[in-house]
């Protein structure tokens, strides 16, 4: 009984998220077609990236703070039995604008503005206010969906740059002035260390990441039913499922970075 319960839980997941990526799909399809038939409004599309963007800077800077210091002293204690404290600063870079930065940075914005759009398009669905933007001849995916996914896409490479930033600065700040690393060899090895492969990879990523969180929460908010109760799903849903893609998306285009770097710069 229990295997077969397992086995049905398991049919239902995986059916459940085929059905979310073909939802997704066909909402980024008619993204596009809207971008293509609909001019965006500027207002419309400024309010969004004020919200999305600028309004999400306490967290993104804290979040980079936060890694940043914390993968400063961890890496310092562990290269520091090896005699290479000078090479500290050069891994923080590395694990912050390769891995660390954009993916914390993904999820954290996740939370934050995929539960802010899920709720907002799940209440007006709730509400009947999309049916009435229907009725008035407007576009919902023009009109709500694609200035949320242009602020999205646009906005988090500079936000990711802002949080690994902070974390660069925070994490030399305290490894120099309150643990003694030698300012001048810690800046040395730290950009001598680091490439603009590894920063202009790491950034481009959280492109994707951004449409990732836009489409995902968007198809929460437009699919909601139920009222209240609804609207809280919609933004548990919209949260958990961007988060798990933004993981599986990362994990995808860190192969395929690796890869193409092997191509474009042979050893």
């Amino acid at each position: 009984m229990k295997t077969s319960n397992m086995v049905a839980a398991s049919g239902r997941s995986t059916i459940n998220f085929i059905r979310i990526v073909g939802d997704v799909t066909l909402l980024f399809l008619q993204v596009m077609r809207a971008l293509w038939q609909h001019p965006q409004r500027r207002r419309t599309l400024v309010i969004q990236m004020y919200r999305i963007g600028f309004q999400s800077l306490p967290v993104v800077v804290l979040t980079g703070l936060a890694i940043g210091m914390v993968l400063g002293v961890q890496l310092l204690v562990t290269l520091k039995s090896l005699g290479a404290e000078s090479t500290t600063g050069a891994m923080v870079n590395f694990a912050l604008f390769s891995q660390l930065g954009p993916t914390l940075t993904g999820l954290m914005l996740a939370g934050r503005v995929g539960s802010s759009i899920a709720a907002e398009l799940g209440t007006m669905k709730v509400t009947e206010q999309i049916d009435a933007l229907r009725t008035m001849g407007t576009d919902p995916i023009a009109y709500l969906v694609v200035p949320r996914f242009l602020a999205c896409v646009a906005l988090l490479p500079f936000l990711t740059a802002i949080a690994c930033a902070a974390g660069v600065f925070g994490a030399a700040w305290l490894l120099i002035s309150i643990y003694g690393v030698p300012a001048a060899s810690y800046w040395e090895r730290a950009i001598e260390f680091n490439s603009w492969w590894e920063i202009i990879t790491g950034l481009a990523k959280t492109a994707v990441f951004g449409a990732i969180i836009a489409l995902v929460a968007c198809r929460a908010g437009l699919s909601t039913a139920g009222g209240a109760t609804g609207v809280g799903q919609a933004c548990t849903q919209g949260v958990v499922t961007a988060s798990i893609s933004i993981l599986i998306a990362n994990f995808i285009m860190t192969l395929l970075i690796q890869v193409m770097q092997t191509w474009i710069f042979p050893v």
